[in-house]
Protein backbone atom coordinates (compact mmCIF):
# COMPACT_ATOMS: atom_id res chain seq x y z
CA UNK A 1 0.00 0.00 0.00
CA UNK A 2 1.12 3.75 -0.84
CA UNK A 3 2.26 5.51 1.86
CA UNK A 4 3.42 9.16 1.87
CA UNK A 5 6.80 10.70 3.36
CA UNK A 6 4.52 12.14 6.23
CA UNK A 7 3.12 8.95 7.28
CA UNK A 8 7.20 7.75 7.72
CA UNK A 9 9.10 8.92 10.83
CA UNK A 10 11.93 11.70 10.19
CA UNK A 11 14.66 8.65 10.46
CA UNK A 12 12.39 6.49 8.28
CA UNK A 13 12.73 9.12 5.37
CA UNK A 14 16.35 9.98 6.19
CA UNK A 15 17.63 6.32 5.81
CA UNK A 16 15.20 5.92 2.18
CA UNK A 17 17.03 9.14 0.64
CA UNK A 18 19.82 7.08 1.59
CA UNK A 19 19.38 4.37 -0.06
CA UNK A 20 18.57 6.75 -2.95
CA UNK A 21 21.70 8.36 -2.53
CA UNK A 22 23.26 4.75 -2.89
CA UNK A 23 21.10 4.28 -6.02
CA UNK A 24 22.74 6.78 -7.52
CA UNK A 25 26.23 5.66 -6.59
CA UNK A 26 25.46 2.71 -8.12
CA UNK A 27 24.33 4.14 -11.61
CA UNK A 28 27.69 6.15 -11.34
CA UNK A 29 29.82 3.22 -10.79
CA UNK A 30 27.74 1.45 -13.92
CA UNK A 31 25.62 -0.41 -11.81
CA UNK A 32 21.51 -0.84 -11.64
CA UNK A 33 20.58 2.27 -9.28
CA UNK A 34 19.06 0.21 -6.16
CA UNK A 35 20.41 0.92 -2.33
CA UNK A 36 19.64 -0.74 1.10
CA UNK A 37 20.33 0.35 4.27
CA UNK A 38 20.22 -1.78 7.46
CA UNK A 39 18.95 0.05 11.02
CA UNK A 40 19.60 -2.36 13.81
CA UNK A 41 16.75 -2.04 16.69
CA UNK A 42 18.60 1.15 18.67
CA UNK A 43 18.04 3.02 15.26
CA UNK A 44 22.02 3.00 13.88
CA UNK A 45 22.56 2.31 10.55
CA UNK A 46 24.88 -0.70 10.61
CA UNK A 47 25.53 -1.71 7.24
CA UNK A 48 24.83 -0.05 3.95
CA UNK A 49 24.99 -1.30 0.10
CA UNK A 50 24.25 -0.38 -3.41
CA UNK A 51 24.04 -2.76 -6.46
CA UNK A 52 27.49 -4.07 -7.91
CA UNK A 53 25.91 -6.51 -10.74
CA UNK A 54 27.98 -5.30 -13.45
CA UNK A 55 31.17 -7.17 -12.85
CA UNK A 56 28.52 -10.26 -13.89
CA UNK A 57 27.45 -11.35 -10.75
CA UNK A 58 23.38 -10.41 -10.46
CA UNK A 59 23.18 -12.15 -7.54
CA UNK A 60 25.02 -8.58 -5.90
CA UNK A 61 21.90 -7.10 -4.81
CA UNK A 62 22.47 -4.72 -1.80
CA UNK A 63 19.37 -6.44 0.16
CA UNK A 64 21.28 -10.01 -0.24
CA UNK A 65 24.16 -8.35 0.90
CA UNK A 66 22.45 -7.23 3.97
CA UNK A 67 21.51 -10.56 4.71
CA UNK A 68 24.65 -12.06 4.75
CA UNK A 69 26.19 -9.46 6.83
CA UNK A 70 23.49 -9.66 9.42
CA UNK A 71 23.39 -13.36 9.97
CA UNK A 72 27.27 -12.60 10.33
CA UNK A 73 27.29 -9.75 12.50
CA UNK A 74 23.53 -9.88 14.29
CA UNK A 75 21.61 -12.27 16.84
CA UNK A 76 18.65 -13.67 15.63
CA UNK A 77 16.73 -11.36 18.26
CA UNK A 78 18.33 -8.28 16.85
CA UNK A 79 17.39 -9.08 13.19
CA UNK A 80 13.79 -9.54 14.30
CA UNK A 81 13.80 -6.22 15.29
CA UNK A 82 15.66 -4.45 12.30
CA UNK A 83 14.43 -2.82 9.84
CA UNK A 84 15.55 -2.49 5.87
CA UNK A 85 15.56 0.66 3.95
CA UNK A 86 15.86 0.15 0.08
CA UNK A 87 15.22 2.23 -3.07
CA UNK A 88 13.61 -0.79 -4.68
CA UNK A 89 10.86 -3.23 -3.37
CA UNK A 90 13.39 -6.68 -2.75
CA UNK A 91 13.11 -9.28 -5.68
CA UNK A 92 11.88 -12.69 -5.38
CA UNK A 93 15.65 -13.60 -4.69
CA UNK A 94 16.02 -10.75 -1.64
CA UNK A 95 13.07 -11.06 -0.38
CA UNK A 96 13.86 -15.30 0.52
CA UNK A 97 17.21 -14.15 1.76
CA UNK A 98 15.77 -11.22 4.08
CA UNK A 99 12.91 -14.24 5.34
CA UNK A 100 15.66 -17.04 5.58
CA UNK A 101 17.65 -14.87 7.78
CA UNK A 102 14.52 -13.37 10.15
CA UNK A 103 15.19 -9.82 9.29
CA UNK A 104 12.48 -7.21 10.40
CA UNK A 105 10.40 -5.16 8.37
CA UNK A 106 11.34 -3.65 5.18
CA UNK A 107 10.65 0.19 4.24
CA UNK A 108 11.11 0.58 0.20
CA UNK A 109 10.79 3.94 -2.16
CA UNK A 110 9.44 2.74 -4.91
CA UNK A 111 7.81 -1.33 -5.55
CA UNK A 112 7.98 -4.04 -7.84
CA UNK A 113 4.66 -3.03 -9.92
CA UNK A 114 5.29 0.65 -10.10
CA UNK A 115 9.25 -0.21 -11.31
CA UNK A 116 7.27 -3.24 -13.78
CA UNK A 117 5.27 -0.46 -15.03
CA UNK A 118 8.30 1.80 -16.09
CA UNK A 119 9.98 -0.46 -17.79
CA UNK A 120 6.60 -1.85 -19.79
CA UNK A 121 6.08 2.00 -20.55
CA UNK A 122 9.48 2.04 -21.73
CA UNK A 123 9.09 -0.80 -24.09
CA UNK A 124 11.87 -3.11 -21.79
CA UNK A 125 11.14 -6.46 -21.21
CA UNK A 126 10.92 -8.01 -18.07
CA UNK A 127 14.04 -10.28 -16.89
CA UNK A 128 14.90 -13.55 -16.39
CA UNK A 129 13.01 -13.86 -12.23
CA UNK A 130 8.99 -13.16 -11.84
CA UNK A 131 8.59 -9.70 -10.39
CA UNK A 132 6.60 -11.22 -7.25
CA UNK A 133 6.48 -8.63 -4.61
CA UNK A 134 7.95 -9.48 -1.12
CA UNK A 135 4.81 -10.61 1.03
CA UNK A 136 3.84 -13.47 -1.90
CA UNK A 137 7.84 -14.90 -1.30
CA UNK A 138 7.66 -13.74 2.98
CA UNK A 139 4.31 -13.74 3.59
CA UNK A 140 5.58 -12.95 7.53
CA UNK A 141 7.33 -9.81 6.22
CA UNK A 142 5.99 -6.59 7.47
CA UNK A 143 6.42 -3.95 4.16
CA UNK A 144 5.90 -0.58 4.12
CA UNK A 145 5.58 0.91 0.77
CA UNK A 146 5.92 2.35 -2.02
CA UNK A 147 6.34 6.17 -1.00
CA UNK A 148 4.48 8.26 -3.60
CA UNK A 149 6.91 11.57 -2.64
CA UNK A 150 10.18 9.21 -3.73
CA UNK A 151 9.13 7.62 -6.84
CA UNK A 152 9.91 10.39 -9.26
CA UNK A 153 13.39 10.22 -8.27
CA UNK A 154 13.92 6.84 -8.57
CA UNK A 155 12.31 6.26 -12.02
CA UNK A 156 14.92 9.09 -13.13
CA UNK A 157 17.65 7.12 -12.37
CA UNK A 158 16.37 4.31 -13.96
CA UNK A 159 15.42 6.46 -17.31
CA UNK A 160 19.02 7.72 -16.72
CA UNK A 161 20.47 4.15 -16.87
CA UNK A 162 18.71 2.83 -19.51
CA UNK A 163 19.48 5.81 -21.60
CA UNK A 164 16.47 7.41 -22.10
CA UNK A 165 14.88 10.49 -21.93
CA UNK A 166 11.95 10.39 -19.46
CA UNK A 167 9.39 13.37 -19.06
CA UNK A 168 7.92 12.24 -15.73
CA UNK A 169 11.47 12.33 -13.71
Amino acid sequence: MTVSLTELSEADAEHLRRCIELAAEALEAGDEPFGSVLVDPSGTAVFEDRNRVSGGDRTRHPEFEIARWAVANMTPEDRARSTVYTSGEHCPMCAAAHAWVGLGPIIYATGTEQTRSWYDDWGIESGPVSPLPIRQVGPGIEVRGPVEELAAEVRGLHARMLGISDELS
